[in-house]
């Protein structure tokens, strides 16, 4: 197993864990991540939200497979089952995931899933109806945002 292919592993395998910190130690200073929801996060704040992820989740279980890496890109599918926070209903997310590394860690984290899907399962009727229009979508990243912004800030006056 190439070094590129453990580190995918360490990442999910600290994600199972809800480890976030080790997560985080995965990631390049200059690391950019990308999902629907949280769309670009960059150094910091890409760990951070890991962290928020991994003590916030509720019944959290996480699956990976099919990791494939070469010595700048890597992919790999995931899923996670959780309870969504916002309205306590139960999620099963299947996400694609891609990497590019640089000096042995992640320097680009790509996460892609079905926003719509997402949103049926997480927001119920509302999420049904509207989880593909701009509105929600806006309003969830919205919500997201404030939400890492708020864990960044109480991080910083620990």
């Amino acid at each position: 197993m190439n070094d590129h292919r453990q580190l995918i592993e360490k990442f999910y395998t600290s994600f199972q864990h809800r480890d976030g910190n080790a997560m985080a130690a995965c990631y390049h200073a200059d690391i950019l991540f990308y999902d629907p929801v949280f769309l670009n996060l960059h150094g910091a704040e890409a760990g951070t939200m890991w962290k928020m992820l991994c003590s916030s989740a509720r019944e959290l279980e996480i699956s990976f497979s099919n990791i494939s890496a070469d010595e700048e890109y890597g992919s790999c599918n995931w899923e996670a089952d959780y309870l969504f926070s916002a309205t306590g209903r139960k999620v099963h997310n299947v996400v694609s995931a891609r990497f590019r590394f640089r000096d042995g860690l992640i320097i680009e984290h790509m996460d892609d899933f079905d926003f719509w899907k997402w949103s049926r399962q997480a927001l119920g009727m509302s999420g049904t109806l509207l989880g593909w229009s701009p509105v929600v979508k806006n309003k969830v990243r919205k919500s997201a945002r404030k939400n890492l912004n708020a864990f960044i800030s109480k991080q910083h006056s620990l």
